[in-house]
């Protein structure tokens, strides 16, 4: 199965009874990134976690008594 990386257009090959290739055919919103915009994204994103500027918004815990 061919498959497209959404950021860089690069066509990469991937097995079509894998895994990623059954959930890119079942979910067609998934979207595919290749390694190395994967790797890229990932340092940029540990890189701005370590910042004092990120921030992590997290759900607010429910209380089990109000409903």
């Amino acid at each position: 199965m061919r498959v497209k990386c959404v950021l860089c257009d690069q066509t990469d090959q991937v097995e079509s009874f894998s895994l990623l290739a059954k959930q890119l055919r079942k979910r067609r919103k998934l979207s595919y990134l290749c390694d190395a915009c994967h790797d890229r994204i990932a340092n940029k994103t540990n890189e701005r976690k370590k910042s004092s500027e990120f921030k992590l918004y997290e759900p607010e815990k429910e209380d089990d008594y109000i409903k």
